[in-house]
């Protein structure tokens, strides 16, 4: 449906005229309670809510269980499915073909931190804006629920074996390697998942947010680590969240010292609101020093864990076109025939040069 066709009787619109149900995909097959469903709903919630138009978003994925998630939400969006940890690579050139887009990548802890840790990395890297979501359950749902990359020390299996390997935080990683916009969340708490979502809509960059998504089927017992129980328990949220879109003018009003704002800037803001502490979002060093010491007393930190609204975006670092690559004439983006035959005979020149010279 679009923002011209009327909307069914009786269902609100958000700003471009469209209903919740024009955000939703085809029905899930993942298990009943599967942590990833919970995400696909606040996905979809946020999407609406936002107002982002489903033609204008292409969403990415890898393999795994997560991967398949994209297939439950936005379903007149534009998809690719990549294979095993490489789509990184897709979701680079969706962005190098048509800026226009919103990119969604959906990934898991194994897609992302093992077979495809060196396309994430550099994806990180280059800053390409797209939001990458980590369905975080710390096992290979697809084979049988071995180990994954991110899987805490000591946290066991259903067979009772333990984890013995240092774990890859996800979120550390992405710091450290300058990514502007890092949050972790629980697929549990709708209330923290969502406002972080329409954040990471509005980013202009790489937006990595790992959430812990417990799989219900091989990592939802006693002894895991990710199980729903474990990380209630152990659940420790930075603040509450607001976010304030830029198309809606919403005076937010508390008390002073009680909450910080971060200005995006389309000119949304997102209003943290000060729990135990007060943390300062845009503090690289905090972030690390806050991630270490939660690891290490066994608590969950979830939230805004960083955001730097300064860093330049893989398109404009590389001063491209403003026009989507896709939409310029093969003469444009195609070297001339002259051109070619100049580069072949550059390297000609050199091999003859290098076998006259016992090179």
């Amino acid at each position: 449906m679009s923002a011209t066709t009327p909307p069914p009787a009786g269902q609100p619109t958000n700003r471009v005229g469209l209903t919740r149900a024009d955000y939703d995909g085809s029905r899930t097959t993942l298990c009943p309670g599967c942590g990833h469903n919970a995400i696909t709903g606040g996905i979809i919630q946020a999407a609406w809510e936002a107002g982002l138009e489903p033609h204008r978003v292409a969403k990415l994925s890898g393999i795994g269980c997560s991967s398949k998630t994209p297939t439950y939400f936005l379903g007149h969006s534009h998809g690719f499915n990549a294979v095993h940890g490489r789509m990184p690579s897709i979701a680079t050139g969706v962005h190098a073909a048509n800026r226009e887009l919103t990119l969604l990548g959906v990934s898991g802890d194994g897609d992302t931190a093992s077979i495809g840790i060196g396309q994430f990395m550099h994806l990180v890297r280059r800053n390409v804006p797209v939001v990458y979501i980590v369905e975080n359950n710390g096992v290979y749902g697809l084979t049988k629920g071995q180990f994954s990359a991110t899987a805490d020390v000591g946290s066991t299996r259903k067979g009772g074996e333990a984890s013995r390997l240092n774990p890859i935080d996800l979120c550390a990683l992405a710091i450290e390697l300058g990514c502007g916009f890092v949050a972790r969340s629980f697929s549990g708490d709708q209330k923290q998942l969502r406002p972080l979502l329409k954040a990471a809509f509005g980013h202009r960059g790489t937006a990595v947010i790992d959430v812990i998504s417990p799989c219900v089927t091989f990592a939802d017992h006693e002894g895991s680590t990710k199980s729903y129980a474990a990380v209630k328990e152990h659940d420790a949220p930075l603040h509450d969240i607001e976010y304030v879109p830029y198309f809606e003018d919403i005076a937010v009003d508390y008390e002073p010292g009680t909450t910080r704002d971060v200005t995006m800037p389309d000119g949304s803001r997102i209003v943290l609101k000060k729990l135990e502490v007060d943390y300062d979002p845009t503090d690289a060093d905090r972030a690390w020093t806050v991630i270490r010491q939660a690891r290490a007393e066994g608590r969950l930190i979830t939230g805004l864990l960083y955001v730097n609204q300064k860093t330049q975006a893989f398109d404009v670092e590389r001063d491209m076109v403003d026009a989507p690559l896709a939409s310029l004439p093969l003469e444009t983006v195609r070297p001339p025939r002259a051109v070619l035959d100049e580069v072949m005979r550059a390297y000609l020149d050199g091999a003859v040069a290098a076998a006259a010279g016992g090179g």
